[in-house]
């Protein structure tokens, strides 16, 4: 018997996400990848330098908690839980990808041309990390929170805030597939 790995459907990811939320909510928590990265900050010593790390990591010390299930995750989701099937992309997408340079559209969900450690230790390719992460941390900052903290946990608190941080998101995404990407590319 072949066991064929599916994504989870929405009834069952969505409501453990609720909850999950729920829960967060109840014991005054928040959720977000920033906050976890600056707690890490913290406890090596960043608030030596910078006031935004000065605080009472100890008391967020349960964040490390998710830094550790996101990166157990990625690693089970890759290793134990990932297939080798084709991304039904229309031809059209695959004819645009195929222009920017890449040779195997919709064979894989991490294209080497940008995944790959030739890609990475090229200037290019070490040029977009740094620009790239200063951008991310940069734009993390300035809006409050990251992707994850506003559209999971500032949404689910209906916060509007969060609803125009999400939304610049969305619409910054787009700016850079549509326009700068094939430049870059």
């Amino acid at each position: 018997m072949e066991y064929i790995l599916q994504p989870w459907p929405w009834y069952v990811s969505g409501p453990l996400i609720a909850l999950v939320m729920f829960l967060l909510l109840y014991f005054g928590r928040t959720f977000g990848m920033s906050s976890n990265l600056r707690t890490l900050c913290a406890i090596g010593g960043a608030g030596k330098k910078v006031e935004f790390f000065k605080f009472d990591w100890k008391s967020q010390r349960w964040n490390l908690v998710v830094v550790l299930g996101a990166i157990l995750g990625g690693f089970i989701a890759h290793f134990l839980l990932s297939n080798t099937t084709n991304i039904d992309l229309s031809q059209n997408t695959i004819q645009d990808l195929e222009a920017l340079g890449f040779e195997n559209a919709g064979k894989s969900l991490l294209p080497p041309e940008l995944f790959s450690w030739d890609a990475v230790f090229t200037i290019k390719g070490f040029l977009i990390l740094i620009i790239g992460g200063f951008l991310v941390g940069f734009g993390t900052r300035y809006a409050g929170g990251c992707t994850s903290g506003h559209a999971i946990t500032g949404l689910s608190s209906l916060q509007l805030p969060s609803l125009i941080a999400v939304v610049g998101f969305f619409i910054g995404g787009l700016i850079m597939i549509h326009f700068i990407y094939p430049i870059l590319f």
